[in-house]
């Protein structure tokens, strides 16, 4: 019959393989610029009550997040727009696709377009300047100065969804812009930078000199604002999501139940978006 020291040594040996299999996980979070700031936020806090987890946080955009849950790279994908058809049929249902925030692909301008009387504009309008009609801020009652029109990365979750409602098409090109962005912080410093700049960026990187104009919906201009998102009324708005293998790991689970936890959802508050619970 077996002695003490036996099921001590069963013991050990089987707590041991729990704490190499739970303990000191690490995981990866991968993808959109736009959730990025959330889920970095949400890690350190995480981290703090659970410090046997490590969660690091990369960029790249949402393409960069659903291609690292298809290729198995990240245990968290993070994404602003939602997934294509085709990369849905990739994912094959082993993954479950959840929204935590919600907030608006504001049109932006620099501080001096916005001061010379460029406050709204239509989603036509701003068609005819990111596909070359419109080249002056005069035609459009601004200043009389070159338009300096700012794409997105193809990649990108916000250039997605700003050309699927402004474009009708979320590939479509745009041959009247002269810069190609890549994160939320390149194009924000880019658009600071110029007097004669428009571009595309979530409500949450607005500031003095990065202006959010209204969209002209049936004679009414609707702001970017919290307000607007949570009614609907602001045309050009999404679900900020993180996708999660069916197959993750409890932590993995355990920290997505904490994003949408009331200290989660906290955070998104604080950063500018508009929680969902």
């Amino acid at each position: 019959m077996p002695n003490e020291r036996y099921f001590s040594v069963v013991f050990t040996i089987f707590f041991l393989a729990w704490t190499q299999a739970y303990a000191g996980e690490s995981l990866h979070a991968a993808g959109s610029t736009t959730v990025m700031p959330i889920v970095s936020d949400a890690a350190t806090a995480y981290h703090k009550a659970h410090p046997d987890i490590t969660i690091t946080v990369s960029g790249g955009g949402s393409g960069v997040g659903i291609a690292s849950m298809i290729q198995a790279t990240a245990q968290i994908g993070m994404a602003s727009r939602n997934t294509t058809p085709e990369e849905q049929a990739k994912l094959d249902g082993k993954v479950d696709n959840i929204v935590i925030a919600r907030d608006a692909v504001a049109v932006v301008v620099s501080k001096a377009v916005y001061l010379g009387g460029v406050t709204h504009l239509s989603l036509a309008q701003i068609a005819d300047i990111y596909r070359g009609k419109t080249n002056n801020w005069k035609q459009l009652g601004g200043p009389n100065s070159k338009i300096l029109a700012i794409d997105k990365e193809a990649s990108r979750g916000t250039r997605h969804v700003f050309a699927e409602a402004v474009l009708g098409n979320a590939h479509a090109r745009a041959p009247g812009a002269s810069l190609i962005a890549g994160s939320n912080n390149e194009e924000q410093a880019i658009v600071a930078r110029s007097n004669q700049a428009i571009g595309m960026l979530s409500n949450a990187w607005l500031n003095d000199r990065v202006r959010g104009i209204a969209v002209d919906v049936d004679g009414r201009g609707i702001r970017p604002t919290i307000a607007h998102i949570r009614d609907g009324s602001y045309p050009i708005s999404r679900g900020l999501h993180v996708l999660l293998p069916k197959n993750a790991s409890p932590a993995a689970r355990d920290f997505v139940d904490f994003l949408l936890s009331a200290k989660g959802q906290a955070i998104v508050k604080k950063i500018g978006y508009l929680p969902v619970r």
